[in-house]
């Protein structure tokens, strides 16, 4: 048997597409309701369970930006072929991407039984949530958000793209978090930086995804509550990313870091009262 029902896969997917690009934790998240659901948080079969349903978001911010995409792919595919267009903004940020990569699949690989084992705690989730909020209100508060998305520079790439590390090593700490508190610090503007951190997670989360598949598969998830869990977190991600452009273009992150403390502290409250183990 599935070691999760079809039942629970439609709640963790929309769980998942809810919270995947919001900056509040979607690891964090789901490692809650799982707990709450009596789901074992630290089984392999869940943690590939939770990495292969991120595909499915990540085909949300797919869709949602093709425009875009198809612009930086054929602009890098040119750049390939013709120097000129090598002194494109779109060649330039296409590299940028593959580059900002590559530290966390590094620290992915190498921390791979950190990451599922010790750093998988429910405890490390709560903590890391308030942490993250801290880090993101001085962000907030820091940034002058002058600058716009055609600003970005290689710098800016590589420094918001290994920020992707501590929400991999510190669950709950959000990546879109990371990545987007990091960018306000380089002084992008909100719609910029939450514009970065959605290309930016596009190799990373899909990369995560395919490589934990065999897991998910091989030691006790069905393909029915993958499949499943995967469409409902496409659906909902898709209305959760067009919301969130819309929210931070005139917004602070402000409710966000209040949501994560609120929910950080909740969390502590639980595991201590034994209500929830880590």
């Amino acid at each position: 048997m599935s070691v999760i029902s079809v039942g629970q896969a439609v709640v963790l997917g929309a769980v998942e597409g809810v919270t995947e690009f919001l900056p509040v934790s979607s690891t964090g998240h789901l490692k809650i309701v799982e707990g709450l659901m009596g789901i074992p948080v630290d089984d392999n079969a869940v943690i590939g369970f939770s990495a292969v349903i991120q595909v499915g978001a990540i085909a949300a911010v797919l869709v949602y930006f093709f425009k875009d995409i198809v612009r930086i792919v054929s602009a890098w595919g040119r750049g390939l072929r013709d120097r000129e267009e090598r002194y494109h903004h779109d060649y330039k940020f296409a590299w940028w991407v593959i580059c900002a990569t590559v530290p966390i699949v590094a620290v992915g690989l190498a921390a791979k039984p950190l990451i599922e084992g010790p750093l998988a705690s429910l405890w490390v989730v709560a903590g890391s949530l308030i942490v993250g909020s801290g880090v993101m209100w001085a962000a907030d508060q820091m940034g002058r958000h002058k600058r716009g998305e055609d600003d970005t520079s290689f710098k800016d790439a590589m420094l918001v793209g290994s920020s992707q590390i501590l929400a991999l090593l510190f669950p709950g700490f959000s990546r879109s978090g990371a990545t987007m508190s990091t960018a306000l610090i380089l002084d992008l503007d909100r719609v910029a930086a939450t514009r970065l951190s959605f290309f930016l997670g596009i190799p990373a989360l899909t990369g995560a995804g395919l490589y934990e598949l065999k897991d998910a598969l091989g030691t006790g998830v069905g393909a029915a509550p993958l499949a499943v869990g995967t469409i409902v977190s496409f659906v909902v991600a898709y209305g959760s990313i067009a919301w969130l452009l819309r929210f931070v273009a005139k917004h602070s992150f402000n409710a966000f870091v209040i949501y994560r403390i609120v929910v950080g502290g909740l969390l502590f409250g639980l595991l201590g009262a034994g209500v929830l183990h880590s």
